[in-house]
């Protein structure tokens, strides 16, 4: 460890301050489902820079995911440098075989769709919505403007 001068702080504490800060993907998924403008959406379809965030949800693919009484299928994956999530609001269903089904496929395949899923995100993504969460404002990105009050 580098010892500094007091009332310097080492390049290690920063960096573990600095990534203390960022909120978790499971926070910033609730919070954007949550939002005033699209209040518990029938769907939703985002990206999310894993620079932003923490990734708390490491693993899970297809997975239930409760918000005030509701209850959304969340399909997810990893797109290098980003997470995309499919959101539809539905019942709660068993997913652990197609959660299975869809890691093994990631698994398979190396990664390469995903990566190259990320990388075409750059040049698609056309809107973005910002996330108010406690640790700071997370940009949210989107293929195309969304409509909020569409019912499928």
């Amino acid at each position: 460890m580098v010892f500094l001068k007091s009332g310097r702080k080492s390049l290690w504490t920063v960096a573990l301050r600095r990534k203390r800060q960022k909120p978790k993907a499971s926070e910033v998924l609730t919070a954007h489902l949550r939002q005033e403008d699209c209040r518990l959406p029938h769907w939703t379809s985002y990206f999310v820079k894993y620079s932003s965030v923490r990734n708390d949800q490491f693993a899970k693919s297809h997975f239930n995911w409760p918000v005030d009484g509701q209850n959304y299928h969340i399909l997810r994956t990893g797109c290098f440098p980003f997470i995309k999530y499919h959101c539809t609001r539905r019942p709660y269903q068993d997913l652990s075989a197609e959660d299975k089904f869809y890691t093994g496929l990631k698994i398979i395949n190396f990664g390469f769709p995903c990566l190259a899923y990320g990388i075409s995100a750059w040049f698609l993504v056309t809107t973005t919505e910002d996330v108010k969460m406690p640790q700071g404002v997370v940009k949210v990105y989107f293929w195309y403007k969304e409509d909020h009050n569409a019912m499928s």
